[in-house]
């Protein structure tokens, strides 16, 4: 699969995603959690669900333990942008905490996708007409000569 068809279903499965966490959000909001709480709460649980569609859809790769345990890293960077962002949004430019996690959202979407592509894939596919890297013979003359 191209780097490309990678990017479009990443992105498909990052708006399910998207609905996902803010449904949980929502839910958790009126259930009276504060805000900050039912970021994270959102978060985790459609973190999860992330893991399994990125695995079948995006990357077509078999869910395994280790990128299981690994797939948080994707969402790190997300993580402490968007929390971040949710806070700032709010707290500071006193935007409503039901809109704020959406436009949050939106500046960690290429960190994740690099980071997501890097664990989820077993090795980084090369651009068609790049040749693998091998490394350089071993040479006999001496430092500077040909």
């Amino acid at each position: 699969m191209t780097v490309h068809g990678q990017i479009i279903r990443f992105a498909l499965v990052g708006v399910v995603n998207t609905a996902t966490y803010y449904g949980f959000y929502l839910l958790f909001l009126a259930l009276t959690l504060p805000y900050v709480a039912a970021h994270v709460i959102a978060f985790l649980l459609s973190m999860t669900g992330s893991f399994f569609l990125n695995c079948r859809f995006t990357y077509r790769t078999r869910p395994t333990w280790r990128k299981f345990l690994l797939f948080p890293l994707t969402n790190a960077a997300n993580f402490v942008i968007t929390t971040f962002g949710v806070w700032l949004l709010v707290d500071v430019a006193g935007f409503s905490s039901r809109y704020a996690p959406l436009l949050a959202a939106a500046a960690a979407i290429p960190i994740t996708f690099v980071v997501s592509r890097t664990i989820m894939t077993d090795r980084p596919e090369r651009r068609p007409g790049q040749q693998p890297s091998r490394p350089e013979p071993a040479t006999t003359s001496a430092p500077g000569g040909r």
